[in-house]
C-alpha cells in the first residue's frame, strides 16, 4: 500500500520555475501551490507516485487527467507536479517523460524520478501495440503486473535463434489491487462512468501480459509475436520499455529502504502489424491516463 508519510505540503519556498499544464490551465490562471514542497531526496520527501511518459500524446494525457503542473530543476530536468485526493488520502504525484524510446531510457528517467522525488509507486502509462484480436482492440487498454522482457536470445551456427524469456511481476500488494479493481468493475472493466467524449470513444480494459523488448513490431508474422504466444498466451500487448522499468525495480531492491512497487498501463494504438501508425496514439494515451485515475483508490 502507498503510505501517506510526508504528504503534508510544507511551508518552504522554493526556486523551481512552475507553469500549469492542461486543456484549461494557464500560468496565470491556475498556479501551483505556493507550498508545494521541493523535490528532493531523503524519506521525508518521498512521493506518492512516479509516472513515467514515452510521447509527448501521453505525458500531456497524464497532466490533463490529474491537473499536473511544470517544474524545471536546476539540473535543466522537467517533472510535472501534483495531488490527487483518493479515499481521503492526499497523494502526491510526479510525471516525467524519457528522453527516447527503450528500456535504456526509461531506467535513466526511473533514476531521475528517485533522485528527486524518491516515489513509492512506478508507474508506466502510455501506449502499446495489441497482438490479442479479442481483448487487445485499439482503444482499449491493458493494466499489467507482468512483463515478459523477449529480447535475451542465442543464435546457433545454424542460424537457429532461440529466445530465452525473462518474465518479472510485480510486487504482491501491487498484485492485489489490481485484483481487486478488476473484482469491483468486472472482466473486461468498462469505461466507467466518465462520458466517452472524455475517453475519446467506449472501451474496455483487461488484465494481461505486457511483452517488452527494443523492436517496434509492424509485421503481424513476426517470429516475436509467434513467441510471444506460445511463451505465454496472456501476452496482450507489446511495448519497448517495460522491460527497462522492471529491470530497474529488479535490480534495486537490493537496497536497504523499500523498494518502490510498479504498475504497466497501455492504451493499445495498433496492432503491431503493417496497418501501424499514429492515428490513434491520442485516443489510446487517454484511455491509458483515464484508466490510471480509477485505479488510483486502489493502489493508495
Amino acid at each position: 500500500m502507498i503510505s501517506n508519510r510526508g504528504i503534508i505540503s510544507r511551508g518552504n519556498g522554493n526556486s523551481f520555475d512552475t507553469v500549469a499544464i492542461g486543456t484549461n490551465a494557464s500560468a496565470s490562471s491556475t498556479p501551483a501551490p505556493r507550498n508545494s514542497p521541493e523535490p528532493g531526496t531523503g524519506a521525508d520527501t518521498e512521493w506518492d507516485l512516479g509516472i513515467v511518459t514515452i510521447l509527448s500524446e501521453e505525458l500531456r494525457s497524464v497532466i490533463n487527467e490529474l491537473t499536473l503542473h511544470r517544474r524545471k530543476t536546476p539540473d535543466g530536468l522537467y517533472f510535472y507536479e501534483g495531488e490527487h485526493t483518493a479515499h481521503d488520502a492526499t497523494l502526491r504525484i510526479v510525471a516525467t517523460q524519457t528522453q527516447s524510446q527503450g528500456q535504456r531510457s526509461t531506467m535513466a528517467a526511473l533514476e531521475n524520478l528517485r533522485r528527486h522525488y524518491n516515489p513509492r509507486l512506478w508507474a508506466l502509462v502510455g501506449i502499446a501495440g495489441g497482438i490479442h484480436d479479442d481483448h487487445a482492440r485499439i482503444g482499449n487498454v491493458i493494466v499489467s503486473t507482468d512483463v515478459v522482457y523477449y529480447e535475451s536470445r542465442k543464435i546457433n551456427p545454424r542460424g537457429d535463434t532461440r529466445r530465452r524469456g525473462e518474465h518479472r511481476q510485480a510486487p504482491a500488494h501491487v498484485v492485489h489491487a489490481v485484483n481487486a479493481f478488476f473484482t469491483d468493475h468486472g472482466t473486461p472493466a468498462p469505461v466507467g462512468t466518465e462520458p466517452a467524449t472524455h475517453a475519446g470513444a467506449p472501451y474496455e480494459t483487461y488484465p494481461g501480459v505486457i511483452g517488452s523488448g527494443e523492436a517496434v513490431i509492424a509485421d503481424r508474422d513476426s517470429d516475436i509475436r509467434s513467441y510471444l504466444a506460445t511463451y505465454h498466451e496472456k501476452v496482450l500487448a507489446v511495448d519497448m520499455e517495460a522491460g527497462g522499468l522492471s529491470q530497474y525495480w529488479q535490480e534495486n531492491s537490493v537496497h536497504g529502504q523499500t523498494n518502490p512497487g510498479w504498475i504497466v498501463i497501455r492504451g493499445v494504438s495498433d496492432n503491431a502489424d503493417e496497418k501501424k501508425g499514429h492515428a490513434h496514439h491520442g485516443l489510446a494515451a487517454r484511455n491509458a491516463a483515464h484508466v490510471l485515475r480509477q485505479l488510483l483508490p486502489y493502489l493508495c
